[in-house]
């Protein structure tokens, strides 16, 4: 468990840098060279590998070089724990405010009660 914990964090690290999102956004599209994924970001290459990097880290991207050109593909399924994690977390809170939304409600209910016996009297 302690594994899947560790590589969801390392998912939800990645995902936490805009550049990086925006770099997924672009591969989401099909495979596409280093310098292609670069160029509009206008950062020096080397800092923009350093997000490559991190995506590969962590399995989101696959990279593969032929000859000179470096080429990076999505890992979509590296997101599955992530999304299971998130749908999990959105059942639970859903739970929880439809609990409060109940009791709420009783509480309404029990002090409109209350001000109409009070008003009766």
């Amino acid at each position: 468990m302690t594994n899947n914990n560790a590589a969801l964090d390392l998912v939800f690290h990645a995902l936490s840098d805009k550049t990086r999102r925006a770099v997924i956004k672009q591969l989401s599209n099909g495979p596409i060279t280093v310098s292609e994924l670069a160029a509009p970001f206008g950062m020096a290459l080397p800092s923009f590998m350093q997000h490559l990097k991190v995506l590969e880290r962590c399995g989101l991207i696959r990279s593969t070089k032929i000859g000179r050109t470096r080429t990076c593909e999505l890992e979509p399924s590296t997101l599955a724990p992530a999304e299971d994690w998130l749908v999990g977390q959105r059942a639970l809170w859903t739970e929880r405010l439809d609990r409060l939304d109940t009791y709420l409600v009783k509480l309404q209910e029990e002090e409109n009660g209350k001000g109409s016996s009070q008003t009766k009297a």
